[in-house]
């Protein structure tokens, strides 16, 4: 899929945002747009490269350790079996009950019993005529503990088939798989069992005679040889209220083991199954992140090496990832508009340099003239006025360097200051309470219209007052006897204006547009090589360095022609609260 959006040069917002969830390699660049080499690098590298991506090899490995720890997990609690292991054991304490009702029914209400010598009742008889589950064992014990029947080689009855009630025989072949791996690691380790399985299974049933002679039934699970669980149920036969014998029931050897091994093998079937779709949904997420995330950098990588390497170095181009509505698509975004702007100071500046040449070249000109005419003109009046030529353009030189430095330093600079809170009524009550008496000495009326409450905002305080100085001491200049400066604040809701006008002959329409362009000067014949034609475009740097505006505008009557001469000129300061 193709997702292309436009991007504006200084990196604001994408104009087509689109919600769409695209996977894989989610776009396709115009032709000429990305580096050939960029666009060979992707074909190589095809839908995932995991040798090249440590990323995707990340995405997956952390998705697959969440997958085997929660499928360990379970195994390792084990939920199901200690519910099978509970159901059977309560099942098998009923059977045993049962089976020592059996003997009670057949006991005399009164009168002596002796299981031992059949006095009363006949054991063997009566465990012949119980059925049991093939593999499982009945053993009945007398008072004295000594076994008096036992179902192990004695001819009873099968027992009947029961549809549905069948063992589970299905295959668990990763189940068994890993078992036999854990068997062949513990016969490393421990050394193989030769216990007797039968007697086992008679001695589990001993020892729980001893409890049930007490009257109390008697549970425990226990092993046989080969490792299957057997679960062994002694209950007391009584006559009346005397115990008169044990019965004793086991069950059939790793029947429990075999249900266990069915539903782990439908865990392990699950989580295998999970593990493929897993590494497939992995793989598809490490491409629309590994891959765009390397073309980003193999782009400016690319740009970095070919620039390093050419005297005449390109344009580093940044893939355009803008439509996707997530973070790389906020990154992609963001290094283009970086980019952008580092060419816009890269350019700024060359046209500062040339700009700057351009105005030195004016005052050495003359200089060099004035110089040259100097050695040939005899009349000391000439002589005085080539001097003064020479003086008022190394003045000049002088002024333009200053400021040139100045302005060279104010991006930095602005950068490194910090911002503090201050009072702009305080701050603009003492700029003119300075520069009021400048201005009176030149006949000019100077009035100051501050409001009595303080207005705080938030910025450079001396860059700020900077900017009011050169706003004033220009008005000021503009003036002559008779005419007047006035500058006034007012607050809005969401910023604050101060404004400087001035009933000078105002500016021409023409150059309203381009009084804040460095070195351009629209000055009186008596004022020229004065200024620099730095001020204004400095104090537009700070202004929105502050994210605030500054513009000019003619002070005319609402009804008057627009042809006509303005009344004076108007200079507004717009800041953020």
């Amino acid at each position: 899929m193709t997702l292309v959006s436009g991007i504006d040069l200084r990196g604001k917002k994408s104009r087509n945002r689109r919600a769409d969830v695209v996977l894989g390699e989610d776009w396709t660049a115009a032709e000429g747009v990305v580096d050939s080499e960029l666009r060979a690098g992707r074909e190589k590298r095809g839908f995932i490269s995991l040798n090249r991506s440590p990323l995707a090899r990340k995405i997956i490995t952390f998705n697959l350790l969440a997958m085997i720890v929660l499928v360990a997990g379970v195994l390792y609690l084990n939920p199901f079996r200690d519910s099978l292991v509970l159901q059977r054991e309560s099942g098998l304490v009923a059977e045993a009950q049962l089976i020592a009702n059996v003997f009670e029914a057949q006991l005399p209400a009164e009168g002596p019993v002796n299981l031992a010598t059949s006095d009363g009742i006949d054991p063997i008889r009566t465990a012949m005529g119980i059925e049991l589950p093939e593999g499982a064992e009945l053993f009945i014990f007398d008072p004295t503990e000594s076994l008096v029947v036992s179902s192990i080689g004695m001819d009873r009855p099968k027992p009947e088939t029961v549809l549905g009630l069948q063992r589970d025989r299905r295959s668990t072949l990763i189940t068994d798989m890993l078992a036999k791996v854990w068997e062949s690691i513990a016969s490393l380790l421990a050394p193989e069992s030769t216990v007797d399985p039968f007697h086992a299974t008679e001695d589990m049933a001993r020892d729980l005679v001893a409890g049930a002679l007490a009257g109390q039934t008697q549970v425990r699970t226990g092993h046989d040889s080969t490792g299957e669980a057997i679960f062994t149920v002694a209950t007391p036969i009584r006559q009346g209220t005397t115990v008169v014998g044990v019965a004793a029931v086991t069950s059939v050897a790793g029947e429990i083991d075999q249900l266990v091994r069915v539903e782990r093998e439908q865990v392990l079937q699950m989580f295998v199954i999970a593990i493929i779709v897993s590494i497939g949904l992995s793989l598809v997420l490490a491409s629309t992140i590994a891959n765009p995330l390397s073309d980003l950098a193999a782009a400016a990588e690319l740009g970095r090496d070919k620039n390093a390497r050419k005297m005449s170095p390109n344009r580093v181009r940044i893939p355009d990832l803008t439509a996707r509505p997530d973070e790389i698509g906020r990154l992609s975004g963001a290094m283009r508009g970086m980019v952008s702007a580092l060419y816009e100071r890269i350019e700024a500046n060359e046209q500062f340099a040339a700009d700057v040449a351009h105005e030195i070249k004016n005052p050495l000109a003359s200089l060099r003239s004035a110089v040259g005419s100097l050695r040939m003109v005899k009349k000391e009046e000439q002589r005085d006025k080539l001097l003064d030529v020479i003086d008022h353009d190394v003045r000049r030189l002088d002024r333009l360097v200053s400021d040139i430095s100045n302005a060279s330093r104010l991006d930095s600079e602005l950068v490194k200051e910090e911002e503090e809170s201050f009072n702009l009524v305080k701050m603009l009550g003492n700029l003119t309470a300075y520069l009021g008496e400048d201005a009176k000495s030149k006949g000019v009326d100077f009035i100051s219209d501050l409001p009595a409450e303080p207005i705080v905002i938030t910025g450079l305080e001396g860059r700020l007052a900077q900017v009011f100085v050169n706003l004033i001491t220009n008005a000021i200049s503009f003036c002559q006897d008779g005419d007047a400066v006035r500058v006034w604040l007012r607050k809005r809701e969401n910023r604050v204006l101060v404004v400087v006008e001035d009933t000078g002959p105002g500016i021409p329409d023409q150059a309203l547009q381009k009084i804040f362009k460095r070195f351009y000067s629209e000055r009186p014949e008596g004022q020229f090589g004065e200024h620099s034609g730095l001020g204004l475009a400095i104090s537009k740097q700070i202004v929105e360095a502050h994210g605030g505006v500054i513009w000019a505008e003619n002070i005319r009557p609402l009804e008057a022609d627009l042809t006509s001469a303005p009344l004076g000129a108007r200079f507004v300061v717009g800041l953020p609260l």
